[in-house]
This record gives structure tokens, sequence and C-alpha cells, in this order.
């Protein structure tokens, strides 16, 4: 009797295919997911130590939530070949809350956020038709433009008190760390053009070593192995307000799963339906959870694995859950943890302009899908992501607010997402069925 072959999704390639091709997810991700860590650890000011707790912790919870993902328990995740990453959307409300509240804060608003989702999925997945693609570019390119400064920060060295902030040698570092990763992306094609983040990083730290600019004592003081520990910044609090933003801030991951979801039901043939949007949005309320209380953040889908699928062609859930296996691999190494904290800043820097820039231009990219002519998509826009730059680019403009208010108006992810969703119940077009978003080829067209 023949057996009918599985569906690509489901196929288990031999070991050897199965680690190659799940390293390669690992790498292609691994830059995006150390800089959320590093950005926390240097906003917040947190020791070296700390920082490399919160690297390896990251990494070790990223893999679980791939795995959860990709594999699937009871009702929870997609079974999609889908990379689970720590998420830049997240980071602002992040800061915003471990300044008023406490480091433990942020964690406790984490676990709360994913103990929402995990519990009102069903619910969610219903809501995400009320966030359209001009909330979502206003959002995108709001976050990256925001999160410059940041690297103009690294750039200078990483503390602007310092006497040698924004010296011709930082400054040159970081120059040609930016012109290294330029220089792989564009020469390079497929994996190494993928992974130019990750080379620009490890080329410009070789260079400041070279230069006597680089610090490695604690990659020597750092164990081979040691496992991430639960609560290392202590017993997470809760706090209600901080606890809402961060649910809300979900709203947002849950939308770039949404797409993520359907981008990948089309590249794999697996199309979408409400059943597996909602248990992958399950598998992120889960994965949120234990990011929470493992010393980590949200997670979401990783829009360039998707992009790697399309690419390859390799389409097996089980490649990326080997992804997830390294991972935590990789999460267990504090001495890899401690060479990402210890790399100078400017090279931080180099990289980091590159990363936000691109995510900026994610946003402009989403944006472009959207129709503006004969619409008022473009006033949407226009507000929302002027609401989303006031704190960052005026912060002086807040200095009289305080308390809870502060933390809801000092959050441009916040006003940029909250104000687009508004804007676009009162004025924007009718409002497309869950279906309609799942299946637009088959779905009526409304003029």
């Amino acid at each position: 009797m023949q057996h009918s072959r599985p569906h690509p999704i489901d196929e288990v390639p031999p070991l050897g295919m199965l680690f190659t091709f799940g390293l390669q997810h690992a790498l292609v991700m691994y830059s995006g997911t150390v800089a959320v860590p590093l950005i926390l650890a240097s906003t917040l000011g947190l020791d070296m130590g700390q920082t490399i707790t919160l690297i390896n912790s990251g990494l070790m919870t990223a893999g679980i939530a791939t795995i959860i993902q990709a594999v699937g328990i009871g009702k929870i995740g997609s079974r999609l070949p889908i990379v689970q990453g720590a998420s830049f959307v997240t980071l602002a409300p992040m800061v915003m809350i471990g300044k008023m509240y406490g480091n433990s804060a942020i964690f406790g608003a984490i676990i709360g956020a994913g103990g929402c989702t995990l519990v009102l999925a069903p619910a969610l997945g219903r809501l995400m038709r009320f966030i359209p693609p001009v909330a979502t570019g206003c959002l995108l390119t709001v976050i990256g433009l925001t999160l410059i400064p940041v690297a103009g920060v690294w750039l200078g060295g990483g503390t602007p008190s310092d006497a040698a902030f924004g010296t011709s040698p930082n400054l040159v570092l970081g120059g040609v760390t930016m012109a290294v990763t330029l220089a792989v992306y564009a020469a390079g094609s497929g994996f190494i053009s993928n992974i130019s983040v990750l080379l620009g990083l490890i080329i410009g730290s070789i260079i400041a070593l070279a230069c006597g600019m680089g610090h490695f004592q604690a990659v020597h003081d750092a164990p081979w192995f040691a496992l991430s520990m639960p609560m290392a910044f202590g017993v997470p609090t809760f706090h209600v307000v901080p606890v809402l933003i961060m649910t809300l801030t979900m709203l947002v991951i849950l939308a770039e799963t949404t797409g993520n979801c359907i981008a990948v039901g089309r590249i794999t043939e697996r199309p979408m339906d409400e059943e597996t949007l909602i248990a992958a949005f399950r598998a992120d309320g889960l994965s949120t959870m234990l990011g929470g209380l493992f010393n980590s953040f949200p997670y979401n889908a990783f829009t360039q694995n998707t992009g790697l699928i399309a690419m390859t062609n390799i389409r097996s859930r089980f490649v990326v859950a080997a992804a997830g296996g390294v991972l935590i691999v990789l999460g267990l190494f504090p001495k890899l943890g401690a060479v990402i904290a210890a790399m100078p800043a400017p090279v931080l820097g180099g990289c980091a302009l590159v990363m936000f820039g691109m995510t900026a231009v994610g946003g402009i990219r989403e944006l472009l899908h959207v129709r503006f002519e004969g619409t008022r998509n473009g006033m949407i826009a226009a507000v929302s992501m002027g609401l989303g730059m006031l704190p960052m680019s005026c912060p002086i403009l807040l200095a009289h607010v305080s308390g809870m208010a502060r933390l809801f108006l000092g959050n441009g992810v916040f006003l940029c997402v909250c104000s687009a969703v508004v804007l676009n119940l009162l004025i924007g077009e009718k409002i497309p069925t869950l279906e309609e978003e799942l299946h637009p080829d088959t779905a009526r067209q409304v003029p």
C-alpha cells in the first residue's frame, strides 16, 4: 500500500539538513534578537552581568517560543514554519515602565500581557481587522525613527557624559563598521547578505580590538555554561497601568503575527484559517509569559525568516524547530552573551543605524500598499506619525505631565497605534472582515 507524501510543512529532513537549515534560520535572526536586550540594558543603565543575563535569557526563550509556534502544544501554536524573536515594538514601553516602576515591573507587565493574550486569543483574533495596514505602516516607521537616537548614542561611545563621547576614534569605528555591513550586504547574496549585520558586528569588533578599543575582560570572567534562571531581576511586580500598556502593545505584535502567518501560509501553500491564527496568538501569549518569567521579552514572528523561507523554498516547520533548538543551546553559554555585551558601543551603533533604518523602511514599504488616492489614509498617517514622534522629538513638551498620564502620553508607539486605529474607525474606509483579510482573492470586492 502506497503512503501519501506529507505536506512539505510536515516533512522531517535528514538530521544533517535539519541542523544546517536550522542554523541558517538562527543566524539570520540572531542580530535582531540580541539587539533588544542590548538596547534595553543600555537605556536602563544595567551592568555587564545583567546585560549578559538578558542576552542569554532572550536567546533561550526565543528558542522555546519558536518551538512552541512551529511544533505546537494542543491548541497552542500555528504549526507553521515561523521563527519567534524579541519584538522592537515593546522597547519604548519597557523602558518607560522600568524608569517609572522599576525593572521588576517590566517583567510583571510582560507576564500579565502574555496571560491576557493567551486567554483572550479568540477575541483578539477578531479584533485584528481594526488595525489596518496604514496603522502598521505608521507604527513600524515611528519605531525605526524613534530608535535612531539610541544608535547615535552608541556611535558616540555609549555615554554622552564621557569626555571621549563623539570623538573621532568612536565615529570612525562606527562608520567603518557600517561600511563593512553595507559592503557585505551589497557584495554577498542569499544567506551571506542576510547575516550582514552579524558579520559587521564581528568584523567591527576585531578592528576595535586591533586598535586597542575593545574591552573583553568580561568574556574571560563569564562561565562557559550556565542555565538561565527565572526571576533573576527579582520577583515580578504587577501594576495595572504597565500591564495595560503592554497588553495594548501586544495588539501590535499580533498584527505582525497575522501578516506573517498569512505570508507563510501563501509561501508554503497551506492556506490560513481563523483557527490557525488564534493558535498562533495563543503561542505568542504563552511565549510572552515565559519571557517575563525568564527575564526576557514579548515575542513575535520575524519577517526576515519568512523571506528566507521564500528564498530557499525549505518549508518544513521542523527545520524552524531545529532553529529553536540552536537558539536554546546558544542561550546556555554566558561567554557568548558576554562577547555581545562587551562589543564596543560604536560598533553596535554602526550596525544599529542600519537595523533601525531598515525597521523604518519596513514601515514605508507597508505604507506603499496603502491606497492614499481618494481616501483619508494620508491624513490618518500624518496625524498618527506626528503624534508618535512627539515624545522623542520634543520630550520637554511633557515636562509637566507625570504619573499614569506620562506613561501613556510619553509612549510614541502607543500614541501612534491608538491614533491610527481611532482615526481609521472615525474617518477611514470600510473595515474588512477576518475572512476578507485571510482570503482577499476570494472575498467580495467592495468599491
